[in-house]
């Protein structure tokens, strides 16, 4: 009889969770699942990352979960996932001749743009994947398919949850889905995006990578926190010698260290006449807390290569106007992120026949920098009078219905219209 059946008694049942599919009787091994939310085979041994810490013990340990709490982390990761999130991620299809055009009916696109899964808007689990994959290196989303293999949903499942079983080059994930189900699922039902895989498989985090900076950010955030909360860590007691027992020296010296350390306590330690406090932690004016603080976030800026411009980092100016430091963020940084989403995303939720055939995801990175109306306009006029664009086309573009008419294109400026044939010159040769 098992401890257990013992402890609650014979004949005792423990309730067991089914599973909604069956367990692989393959040779995959389950294995532990570290705060990346990537797992690892057994024996499984890190050159860099969860399991080396930096030489000085005394530098905090960084977790994406701690990592968050430094303002600079969170908005780098913020930054990249609500933009990406916020614009149209399309199904697109490439010709035979090249040319390419938007897929308009295809399932995936109603569930990038619209309702990923019952109930959830698809910004929402497209920015949840977005920052699960800037902040960890890795995202999941479960991505199952009918009987016809059309594909019925996007669903978010929680990060930390995944357990990766691994058979040869087959990956099988365990994890609970929106309805509470325990399900242990092939690749091709999930989506696993990873970030600097160095085996194509396991996901690095820029955290993980640069874990000592981060750490050296975070223990600065700490004192700068313990300077701005006036408690003092580190001091030298002396108290005088003059109590009717020990008891009562023990009690006097809690009083004083609490006063120091905790910061819930107001007003300041009442001391007797012989006796003296000195700190032995430096002034933020000694450490350069304010500088060390700034150079954390441009070296945090950079390890996502968001431009500080995009933090309100201002101290130094800005080189070009806002246009073109929304082109410098487009090139340098979204396309980087981006490009990995739409790849790994394709790569999970289009079918192999469906790449083959040329389908591919992009996002319409044209709404972010949207011109101003003058712009719109100007260009716009000179397009159909080019001639580049008929009237209806440029009245398409700015949600205007079609006139009659407006589908021929308008002749250049030193050509005149003829109906019926197209353009003629102007002067005597007309």
């Amino acid at each position: 009889m098992s401890l257990l059946s013992r402890i609650m008694g014979r004949g005792a049942s423990v309730p067991v969770v089914e599973r909604a599919e069956p367990v692989i009787s393959a040779s995959a091994t389950e294995v532990d699942v570290p705060e990346t939310g990537t797992a690892h085979s057994a024996g499984w041994v890190h050159d860099v990352g969860w399991g080396g810490r930096s030489r000085v013990k005394t530098l905090p340990h960084v977790t994406p979960t701690s990592a968050q709490r430094h303002a600079t982390v969170f908005s780098c990761c913020n930054v990249i996932a609500g933009d990406l999130s916020k614009v149209p991620l399309n199904v697109y299809q490439t010709h035979s001749d090249g040319r390419e055009s938007e897929v308009r009916q295809h399932p995936a696109s109603y569930l990038l743009n619209f309702e990923s899964s019952p109930g959830v808007p698809s910004i929402v689990a497209r920015y949840m994947l977005a920052y699960a994959f800037a902040l960890r290196g890795v995202s999941y989303a479960y991505a199952p398919r009918d009987g016809a293999g059309e594909l019925e949903l996007i669903e978010t499942i929680p990060q930390h949850g995944v357990s990766i079983l691994r058979n040869g080059r087959a990956r099988f994930y365990d994890f609970t889905d929106g309805a509470e189900i325990n399900r242990r699922v092939p690749g091709r039902s999930m989506v696993h995006m990873r970030y600097m895989a160095e085996d194509g498989w396991t996901g690095r985090s820029p955290i993980e990578v640069a874990f000592e900076s981060m750490g050296l950010a975070m223990a600065g955030q700490e004192a700068a926190a313990r300077a701005a909360s006036g408690v003092t860590m580190k001091a030298v007691v002396k108290m005088e010698d003059r109590y009717e027992n020990d008891e009562d020296y023990r009690r006097n010296q809690r009083r004083i260290k609490e006063a120091l350390m905790n910061p819930d306590i107001e007003g300041f330690p009442i001391l007797g006449k012989d006796d003296d406090i000195s700190t032995l932690d430096l002034k933020a004016s000694d450490i350069e807390l304010l500088a060390s603080r700034r150079l954390d976030r441009e070296q945090i800026a950079s390890m996502w290569r968001v431009p500080p411009t995009k933090l309100q980092i201002l101290e130094y100016g800005v080189k070009a106007n806002s246009e073109q430091a929304a082109i410098d963020y487009l090139t340098d940084c979204l396309y980087h992120w981006g490009s990995q989403v739409e790849d790994q995303l394709s790569l999970s939720i289009l079918t192999e026949e469906e790449r083959r055939a040329g389908l591919f995801l992009r996002h319409d990175f044209d709404s972010l920098l949207r011109a101003t109306t003058k712009e719109r306009y100007e260009a716009l006029a000179k397009g159909t009078g080019g001639p580049f664009i008929t009237p209806n086309e440029a009245r398409f573009r700015e949600g205007l219905p079609p006139t009659a008419g407006g589908d021929i294109l308008n002749p250049a400026p030193n050509m005149t219209r003829k109906e019926g044939s197209g353009a003629e010159p102007k002067g005597d040769d007309a």
